[in-house]
């Protein structure tokens, strides 16, 4: 598939949940472990950077204006003028006292709830799960016994989610409706270890999945049947995330992480990256809170 350009300067630890929204403006990524949010200028490429926690682990935007995010151990809301205006976060409550355990990743399904789930810092198996926060607020925990709680994202019908627990090397289906929620889990994808682990994932205009893969250098096209499609290689390694966005959302952006990296071996870890791959992808799906 094509190559891909680089936008910005290493300027993320560990870039994380690009995100594309008309109504902010362009992309925003998470720098995770510094507490960051970032965002991109689409026209000067200027970075802008909002420290908002220890931990961001994921944002999506409210139907309302502003956002929703996960931070390290809980929901909190930002209302529209709230980011750019340096407004403090509404945080809702933590959800689990464990400070070893913390958000990763998430996304918002079709009735507008936001989900996200956790890991231990230390990637301990079965310490994670998934949460779904709705829009009154409440929240509600979706799957336990996770690992690393990575990619979320639907179908352009809504009938089908796909997740992304790393710690399996796999990418998992589910059935969806609002009142059964996520049911018959099975496996569309399992990575081989030599190819990287899967991570953070998006799902095109043509209903296939874009998955990141975390020590990989690729970002990997699959079809809703798991077929391999095509790759988009990258020269870095620890690839975590991407999206779709600019005009006609026809651009794949793509972050990455340069944890664990000797930037002499790989001196472009940490940045933004684009690819134009010839297929446009789906609006982002807001919290409705």
């Amino acid at each position: 598939m094509t190559g891909v350009e680089q936008v910005t300067a290493p300027l993320a630890d560990h870039g994380e949940g690009p995100v594309w929204h008309d109504g902010w403006g362009g992309l925003r990524w998470v720098d995770m472990l510094a507490g960051d949010i970032l965002a991109l200028d689409s026209a000067t490429g200027e970075v802008r950077r909002h420290h908002v926690g220890d931990v961001v682990a994921a944002l999506r935007p409210r139907a309302t204006g502003g956002a929703v995010l996960a931070l390290e151990r809980g929901f909190a809301l930002l209302d529209a003028a709230g980011l750019e205006a340096g407004l403090p976060l509404r945080p809702l409550g933590e959800i689990w006292p464990d400070p070893a355990v913390r958000f990763n990743d998430g996304g918002c399904d079709p009735q507008g709830r936001f989900y996200c789930g956790s890991m231990a810092s230390d990637a301990a198996p079965g310490r994670g799960a998934l949460y779904r926060l709705d829009a009154d607020g409440s929240v509600t925990t979706v799957l336990t016994g996770v690992g690393v709680s990575n990619g979320l994202a639907w179908s352009a019908d809504g009938t089908t989610a796909y997740y992304v627990d790393t710690a399996t090397q796999c990418v998992d289906a589910f059935d969806y409706d609002q009142v059964a929620g996520l049911t018959a889990r099975r496996t569309l994808v399992r990575v081989d270890d030599a190819d990287g682990a899967p991570d953070g994932l998006t799902v095109d205009a043509d209903g296939h999945l874009w998955v990141a893969l975390w020590g990989g250098s690729a970002v990997r096209r699959y079809a809703p049947s798991g077929r391999l499609d095509g790759v988009v290689e990258l020269p870095v390694s620890q690839v975590t995330a991407c999206t779709f966005g600019g005009p006609g959302l026809a651009v794949l952006y793509v972050t990455t992480s340069r944890q664990g990296i000797d930037p002499a071996t790989q001196p472009a870890s940490g940045a933004l990256f684009r690819a134009d791959v010839g297929v446009g992808g789906l609006p982002v799906l807001t919290y409705g809170g």
